[in-house]
Order: C-alpha cells, then sequence, then structure tokens
C-alpha cells in the first residue's frame, strides 16, 4: 500500500511539472538551498514540501534539498523518495534524525545541518537558502551573516508558541522556559533579518504586521497556505460504483448522512467537542453516522464516544494511507473538524480543509483558527462556528443541513485558495523578487 501511495505522489509530482511554464530556463537556473528539519520520507514531506520544489525546479532553479530524516523511515523508502528527487533534478541530501536524548539531539542536528549546509555552499555558491521553519532557520540566518545568501523564513506557524500552546513544553520547568525564550528572540531577528517571510495565512501575517517591537515594519511577507494536490484529490477519479461498493464495506444504507472526520487526532483536535456535535447532529438528523478515517487507535474515539453515550454502531473507524483518502471523503455528505482556537492557531493552515474542499464536500469548522471561517464563506464551503455549546451546534448543524452546495464551487474554491499550482507560482515570484535583489 505504500509502493501504491509513493508511485502515485510520483505520477502527482510528473503531471504537475508537465503543466508548469517552464519560461526562460537558462535565466533562472540559480542554486537554491533548501533546509528542511522534516523528514521527505515522511508524509509531511511528500505532501508539503516535495511537489512545491518538484514545481520550482522545473522552472529552472538548481535545488539542493537538505533533510533530516527518521532512520526506520528512511530505510523503508528512501530509493522512492531518490527517484522523485532525481527525477525532478533536485539535489537530496539526507542527514540522520536523532531523537534522543531531548534538547541535546536537537543541537546535535542543528550542528550536523550546519556543518553540511556550509560544505554544500562551498561547492554550489547557492543564492538563495529557504528554510522549512523555526529549526532550519538556524542555520539560514547564520548562512546569510556569513555568506550574505539572500535569506527566506518559510515559518510555516508560530513554533516557539505551539509548543506550549500543545503542553510539550511547560514553562513551569526552567528548561523550557529558557529555550522558549531563546526561541522566541530568534523568531524575532528571523522576521527583521529574512529577505521575505512566507505565512500559511493572512491572520498570521496580519499578527506579525503589529507587533511594533520588529524592526522594517511592515516586514515582506509572502502567504502561502498548505497547498493541495487537485490531481490526487479529484472526485471525477472516483466512479458511482467505488462508492457504493466503499459504503457496503462499511455497512453504510444508502440513505444515511455522513458526517466525516479525516486525519490525526491528537494535540489540537478537539475530540470531545466533535463527538458532542455530532451527538447533536444524531439528534436533528437520527440516520446520521460519524467516519472516522484516521490511524489513530479506535480506543481513542470509542472511549470519549461511551462517556457521551453514542450509540457505539453510529460510528464507524477506519485507517487509510493517503491514496484512499479521497475515496473516503467522496462518500461523506459533510466534513467535521474543530482545532483548539489558541494563539499559535493563528498561523496555522489545516491541509484537511483544502483536500475536503478539492472534494465538493462541505465542512463544519470552528473559528480562530489561521484562514479556516474566511475560507468557509468566501467560498461558500460551509460553516464555521466561534464557541463550543449546544446552541451553536445546533444553529450550524440547521445552517449547514439547509443551505445549498455547489460541490463543483466548492472544489474550484479549493483550486483558487489551496491549488498546488498557484502555490508554486507564489514561491517563484518570491523567488525571483530575491534574485531582483541580489543583482
Amino acid at each position: 500500500m505504500v509502493a501504491g501511495c509513493i508511485a502515485l505522489v510520483v505520477k502527482s509530482i510528473q503531471s504537475l511539472i508537465l503543466g508548469v511554464d517552464m519560461g526562460d530556463k537558462n535565466k533562472r537556473e540559480t542554486q537554491v538551498l533548501y533546509i528542511s528539519y522534516d523528514g521527505m520520507t515522511d508524509p509531511l514531506g511528500q505532501s508539503q514540501v516535495l511537489p512545491y520544489l518538484c514545481g520550482l525546479s522545473a522552472e529552472g532553479y538548481k535545488i539542493t534539498l537538505l533533510s533530516c530524516e527518521k532512520p526506520q523511515r528512511y530505510q523503508k523508502h528512501k530509493q522512492d523518495i531518490a527517484a522523485i528527487c532525481s527525477n525532478a533534478g533536485i539535489d537530496w541530501q539526507p542527514l540522520m534524525y536523532t531523537a534522543t536524548p531531548p534538547v541535546l539531539s536537537t543541537i546535535k542536528d542543528v550542528r550536523n545541518l550546519t556543518k553540511t549546509a556550509y560544505m554544500l555552499h562551498r561547492e554550489h555558491r547557492f543564492k538563495i537558502v529557504h528554510c522549512r521553519s523555526y529549526i532550519s532557520a538556524l542555520v539560514g540566518l547564520q548562512m546569510k551573516k556569513e555568506f550574505g545568501i539572500k535569506f527566506l523564513f518559510d515559518m510555516r506557524g508560530f513554533w516557539a508558541d505551539e509548543r506550549v500552546d500543545g503542553g510539550l513544553w511547560n514553562l513551569k520547568n526552567p528548561l523550557y522556559k529558557m529555550i522558549y525564550g531563546f526561541f522566541k528572540k530568534k523568531e524575532r531577528q528571523y522576521f527583521e533579518q529574512a529577505d521575505h517571510t512566507i505565512s500559511l495565512t493572512k491572520l498570521g501575517a496580519d499578527t506579525i504586521h503589529g507587533w511594533k517591537e520588529i524592526k522594517g515594519q511592515p516586514i515582506p511577507i509572502q502567504i502561502i497556505p498548505c497547498c493541495v494536490d487537485t490531481t490526487l484529490f479529484d472526485p471525477s477519479q472516483i466512479s458511482q460504483q467505488q462508492k457504493t461498493e466503499k459504503k457496503e464495506e462499511l455497512n453504510i444504507p444508502p440513505s444515511a448522512i455522513v458526517l466525516g472526520y479525516v486525519g490525526s487526532i491528537g494535540t489540537w483536535y478537539m475530540l470531545d467537542e466533535m463527538l458532542e456535535c455530532y451527538k447533536a447532529f444524531k439528534e436533528k438528523k437520527p440516520g446520521t453516522l460519524m467516519l472516522f478515517v484516521t490511524t489513530e487507535p479506535e480506543e481513542m474515539v470509542r472511549s470519549k464516544a461511551r462517556q457521551l453515550g453514542i450509540d457505539q454502531a453510529s460510528i464507524i473507524i477506519r485507517p487509510a494511507t493517503r491514496t484512499e483518502v479521497p475515496l473516503y471523503i467522496s462518500i461523506m455528505d459533510y466534513s467535521l473538524f474543530f482545532i483548539k482556537p489558541c494563539f499559535s492557531k493563528k498561523a496555522s493552515s489545516p491541509t484537511k480543509q483544502g483536500e475536503i474542499m478539492a472534494m465538493g464536500v462541505p465542512v463544519l469548522c470552528n473559528a480562530g483558527v489561521g484562514d479556516t471561517d474566511y475560507v468557509a464563506n468566501k467560498y461558500n464551503s460551509g460553516i464555521s462556528i466561534s464557541n463550543f455549546t449546544n446552541q451553536a451546534y445546533n444553529d450550524a448543524i440547521d445552517a449547514l443541513t439547509t443551505k445549498q452546495y455547489s460541490p463543483e464551487g466548492i472544489r474550484e474554491g479549493a483550486i483558487d485558495f489551496y491549488g498546488l499550482t498557484k502555490g508554486i507560482n507564489s514561491y517563484n515570484t518570491v523567488y525571483e523578487s530575491l534574485l531582483e535583489k541580489t543583482n
């Protein structure tokens, strides 16, 4: 199943490259170093790094990709990722990620990244160093100071605050308080000294522009959300027979309303509130079933459902590979996700929203998380709530189920806002602006 997923990623990327305007390739053959602390053998690297880089490589940029790979996943998938990079003309330089001991392992990884980046720069003389998130930016900022390279800070969210909001760093612990203070200081330096910053959301960019303590405001920020591969998430590629067979496999009656959730359930996703909302949905629409498409332990969901008195038979839980997810979304009438609306989530772009929209399915979500509510309203792609009460759930359910939605219109909204080609073009525009500053 993993091999099939990788094969589809390769096919999608090849299709994407063929559709990119190559432009004046000789003019654009510029050496770029992309540094990611996330691995390319992880799903995140395959969905939120490689597609962009393949598109930028097709534009003529000579890209060297430096990443930290988890050893087990690397041994299993290294040949597949190497093939993707080779076919796209990307020079992939994988390093091994170290998980233990905490803190010291990260310091070791940063040193390895820095040492390797410096060595590669001596060989390639990079014009741009493109850093994904805060750990990688430690290296990029230093390279700008040492070599005068244009530094692109691809922030991916308020990382230090995410660690605190998610309970990973307890500020009552002096060590984590010190680390948090270090990265907040570095964050300010990133914004002030980066030649350009990428924000996933308008809300995140507006927040940064409101910080008067940052010198040089308004700093240059380009908004690029977590884009979706609309060639993979495409309802036209799924037949009615496939949907019928999947419903039969899951024992879903043809007349049932299917409310669905897709993805992991952990730090940020509000399982209790989502189940409470489903309970209210089922009271209004008794034939409604809740489908969780997740690789999380089934008991995680079922224990919460029992506490809320929800009929276990009305909840279906299935794991799925990335290539299987579009079919599962296609049998949903509505999708649901609630994310903890804390400060750090202002800069968050849930990948699932674009994927669900690309399949033409309306969503019930909550405000205060990046641009989720803005997108739902702008593209008539669902309903957002501002608080988690029975009254809010009931009002939202009434609005969701009585409103007229156009699956085609929702998909067009996904292409307009989350389209991968649009994201690549935005990165290309930023690269060009950095090169103009260099010349």
